[in-house]
């Protein structure tokens, strides 16, 4: 068996059997086979797809390559979240914080930026002195003390989704649904978590951008899942636009702050109540979704999520004195405005070019070993619907790097659509799927 052999008969369409899968993630974490031939293998996947029982066996590798978490002994479900990736999407910053909030014990195991998508490890490590990186037996220690961690994979779990992960993002292969199913699934499995919660984004901003794929990659999602005995269950989120107001890591730590202080924008307090009330019924502590949207609410209301956050920033080592006062954060070189060049209503705000935008100015990596500038990122100061008239800002830009102003109205031109009227605006919850099908989300 061979490396080589196996990449080219993914790249012929053969289905791959579980000893051919588990020798290149083997032979790949032990450095036996080069990057460059993962890449290749990555790169047939996409074309080619995988069969569930290949997704099964990439992801069991994938769980078999570190060490597993087990937490039976909290006397409590275990659960946790993850978003398939979206421009602003800084929900688990504030659902993983409220959740615990609640009583529930939630591990959760995040990532880093991909292409125009932005991590939760990358927003986390904006606050100084943020530790992502805890050993097993941390994690497990933490989670046992104040019910809630927030870390990135180690040497000790999913080494493989580690260095896989990476290497995606930078060979072009991140939009395949079976290797973000293993991606997904091995790090929540390891993790120790008895049920998930899925947010499978759709539209312009997503991975997959038509509604079909987005169903197809969560019900493969909830199929492994269930292969696992791990209960899960996704919503269907549209990302067409932002969520949010702020993009780019450090001000979207602010605004999740903000969020958790009672002052967060609408769409980010109805996304993260949704996915934590639905957390809530996983977790068996309250009767329906209903009751747990008037739980959760409650405890933002009432600062308990907020000081669970805090909690959470200082056992992991951040400056929590910047999370008391944001307005202390070291700013960025630049900061730009840029205006309205007509009359209208905002009829759209394109998520991928924002993104794509936050990147190049520092906000994101082109490639593995790019640095991120924590500063950097864009302020919406217009959403879909708002009237804007000639000169009103319709974007605040923060940077340090050196960017033509020119350059910068161009791109906005692009991303920004105004007319003359408004339109009514998508529902933000698409729908609700577990594995009996896909069903209308019915709660407000």
């Amino acid at each position: 068996m061979s490396a080589i052999q196996i990449i080219t008969r993914k790249r012929d369409g053969i289905e791959l059997s579980e000893q051919e899968i588990k020798f290149l993630v083997e032979g790949y974490v032990s450095d036996e086979i080069p990057d460059y031939q993962i890449a290749a293998f990555l790169m047939a996947t996409y074309f080619q797809g995988m069969s569930f029982d290949e997704t099964y066996f990439l992801t069991k590798a994938m769980i078999d390559s570190g060490s597993a978490v087990d937490f039976s002994n909290l006397g409590a479900i275990p659960v946790d979240k993850h978003s398939t990736g979206g421009v602003g999407d800084k929900i688990s910053l504030i659902l993983a914080p409220l959740v615990a909030s609640a009583g529930v014990p939630v591990p959760m195991m995040s990532g880093r930026g991909l292409g125009h998508s932005g991590g939760t490890l990358d927003k986390l490590e904006a606050i100084p002195g943020f530790r992502t990186r805890l050993s097993l037996s941390e994690f497990k220690t933490q989670i046992e003390k104040i019910g809630v961690a927030m870390i990135g994979q180690t040497q000790e779990i999913v080494p493989a989704d580690q260095k896989i992960y990476a290497l995606r993002d930078s060979s072009g292969t991140v939009a395949s649904i079976p290797l973000v199913v293993a991606s997904i699934m091995s790090k929540k499995i390891a993790e120790g978590v008895k049920a998930l919660v899925l947010d499978v984004k759709t539209g312009k901003g997503a991975f997959f951008t038509s509604k079909e794929k987005s169903l197809a990659l969560a019900k493969r999602l909830i199929a492994i899942g269930d292969k696992f005995d791990l209960e899960t269950t996704a919503l269907m989120t549209a990302m067409d636009q932002p969520l949010g107001y702020a993009v780019g890591n450090w001000l979207e730590t602010k605004e999740s702050i903000e969020t958790l202080k009672g002052e967060g924008p609408e769409d980010v307090v109805e996304l993260t109540l949704a996915l934590g009330a639905e957390m809530l019924y996983q977790a068996r502590i309250v009767e329906d979704v209903s009751t747990g949207l008037r739980k959760l609410k409650e405890l933002l209301d009432s600062g308990a999520a907020y000081n669970k956050f805090l909690t959470l920033v200082q056992e992991q080592g951040g400056d929590i004195s910047l999370v008391e006062n944001p307005e202390k954060y070291p700013k960025s070189r630049f900061h730009h405005f840029i205006l309205s060049q007509k009359n209208g209503f905002i009829t759209s705000i394109d998520a991928l070019k924002v993104g794509l935008l936050a990147m190049e100015i520092g906000a994101g990596r082109k490639k593995i070993s790019d640095p991120i500038d924590y500063t950097a990122g864009i302020i919406l100061r217009k959403k879909n619907g708002d009237q804007v008239n000639v000169g009103d800002p319709l974007l605040e830009l923060h940077y340090s790097k050196a960017i033509s102003k020119d350059s910068l109205q161009q791109q906005v031109d692009e991303l920004v659509t105004i007319g003359e009227d408004y339109s009514e605006e998508t529902p933000l919850i698409l729908s609700y799927i577990n594995k009996k099908g896909q069903q209308r989300w019915p709660h407000k």
